[in-house]
Formats: C-alpha cells, sequence, structure tokens
C-alpha cells in the first residue's frame, strides 16, 4: 500500500474513532467535560450508568483525584482494581483519546496545592512510627477535605430530619459499623431514643422490621457497598421513614433511598482507611441533633 494509502487510512481510522467518541457523548447528553468539576457534575448527575468494571473506575476516580493526577496509567490501574485498558475506555467515553489526555483534567484540579495525603515525605527509621506518621496524614486529608467543602445545607436538613423522628435507626456494617456503633452509643448517653442495628445473630432485617413513618434511619456507608446495608435502608424507604446517609461518592446506592446525604471521603495509607472525618461529622450531627431536642 502506498504512503497516501497509509495516510488516508488513518485519517478514516481517526475519524471514525472520533465520530464513536461523539456518540458515546451524545447519548449521555453531555459535552466534553473541560475540568474536573464539570467531570464530578456529570458523574453526580444520576443520570450516566457504567458496568461493573468502568463503574469501579469513577468511584476510585471520584475519591482519590490526586492519586489520578500524579501516578501512571499502571499504577492508577492497580490501585482501582482493574486493567490500564478499562481506563483508557473510560476515557474515550467523555471524549479523550486516551488515558494521559484525561489525566490533564485531575493535574490541572491540584496544581497550587499538595496533593491528598502525600504532604513532606519523611524517611522513618522505625517501620512502625512510619505506619503511625502515614495513618495520621491519612487522618488529616480526610478532616480537611471536610473543613473546606462541608455540605452545611444538607447536614441541617439531616439535623431536623433527625430530631423529629420517634425512634432512629442507626444503620451501618463493616467498615461503617465502628462509626455507627459510636453514633448509637452517644446519642444514648445524651438521651435519644435510638437503635444500633448490628445485625448480630443475621437479625438486621427484624431488627428493622418494627420501623414506621414516625422513624428515621441515619446510615452510613463506603465503597464497595457490598453490605446489608443498602437492603435495611430499602425496608425503611418502603416504610416512608426519614433516611439520612453519610457516605463517600454519588455512586452509593443509598443516595437514590435516602431523603438527604452528606459525602464524607476518607484517606488511606498503605491500604488502611481512616475513619476519623466520618467520625467527626457523625459526632457533629449527633451534638446538633441534642441540641434539637435541648430547645
Amino acid at each position: 500500500m502506498s504512503g497516501a494509502g497509509k495516510t488516508s487510512g488513518r485519517s478514516v481510522a481517526d475519524e471514525a474513532a472520533t465520530r464513536k467518541r461523539g456518540r458515546s457523548l451524545a447519548a449521555l447528553g453531555y459535552i466534553q467535560p473541560q475540568t474536573y468539576e464539570e467531570l464530578r457534575a456529570v458523574l453526580s448527575s444520576g443520570t450516566v450508568h457504567f458496568p461493573k468494571r468502568l463503574r469501579q473506575v469513577a468511584i476510585f476516580l471520584w475519591q482519590h483525584p490526586s492519586d489520578v493526577a500524579l501516578g501512571t496509567i499502571a499504577q492508577v490501574a492497580a490501585q482501582a482494581g482493574v486493567q490500564p485498558s478499562t481506563l483508557v475506555r473510560f476515557a474515550q467515553i467523555f471524549g479523550y483519546a486516551g488515558f494521559s489526555d484525561f489525566q490533564g483534567l485531575f493535574k490541572d484540579h491540584i496544581k497550587g496545592s499538595w496533593p491528598e495525603g502525600r504532604g513532606e515525605q519523611r524517611t522513618e527509621p522505625n517501620a512502625d512510627l512510619h505506619f503511625l506518621h502515614g495513618m495520621v496524614g491519612a487522618s488529616q486529608a480526610s478532616l480537611g477535605r471536610v473543613e473546606s467543602g462541608f455540605d452545611i445545607e444538607s447536614f441541617e436538613k439531616m439535623v431536623t430530619l433527625l430530631a423529629a423522628a420517634d425512634l432512629i435507626y442507626v444503620i451501618g456494617s463493616k467498615r461503617a459499623f465502628p462509626v455507627t456503633t459510636y453514633l448509637s452509643l452517644t446519642l444514648s448517653q445524651q438521651g435519644v431514643r435510638n437503635v444500633l442495628v448490628d445485625n448480630v445473630g443475621s437479625t438486621a432485617l427484624d431488627q428493622v422490621g418494627c420501623i414506621g413513618s414516625q422513624d428515621a434511619v441515619l446510615a452510613v456507608s463506603f465503597s464497595p457497598y457490598n453490605s446489608i446495608t443498602p437492603d435495611l435502608v430499602a425496608v425503611a424507604h418502603e416504610r416512608n421513614a426519614g433516611i439520612v446517609t453519610i457516605t463517600d461518592s454519588t455512586f452509593s446506592p443509598l443516595i437514590r433511598l435516602s431523603d438527604t446525604w452528606l459525602e464524607v471521603v476518607e484517606s488511606d495509607f498503605a491500604g488502611f482507611r481512616s475513619l476519623a472525618a466520618s467520625l467527626a461529622v457523625g459526632m457533629a450531627l449527633v451534638h446538633a441533633v441534642v441540641a434539637r431536642h435541648g430547645q
């Protein structure tokens, strides 16, 4: 084949790829996002439905923009638990030729600030101290995000709904269970009637069996959302109970069941994720509910 023929072939292929990406965007009803904020707006719209692996990518990108900005495609893929080709497919859905172009959204987002959870690096002679400092750094990063972007309007709605409830059902499992256990304990100590749904003896569905429309649910759930919590919250939703949720992304299955929700994203270190921000927000919520009861 001549050089001209090859060039022509590449042009046709490029045009076809462009049309394919355009059709993907048109199907979603969005133009190509030009900033990280625009991308988040698309992802949080509720109109984009991904298959399992692409949804896994979306959750990771949502929660770890700094890791996406600073990592290679192999590193990001490994952290997200997918193949590099899946990252390329995700980028192409939004009109980008590949992951490198798409990554520019994240690089621009973190420009001018230290990456999340990656402050000044220091060498520790003791491995235990290194881990401790890493966890402290992750906790500080988590708390910093809450302080810089707290949704006070949603928080006030949560307080109003919980304070008006006859009985609060506190629901969370796996990693969220330490949070819900402490919140339930504190509510009880402050005289606020509540039930901790602890699923002892696999009785969680029985524990929410008497929930009614005058009651409320305080649910806490984190990705990968593979616990019993969505099933329990669905029962409360069917009974017209009020539902408020603390979760870590717009992809949580609890969002569509909730009257209002707060996003709390926890940073991790060496595969271990902090709970500092979730506990801080939860305790602020309990404090506000108790204050309303005292009025």
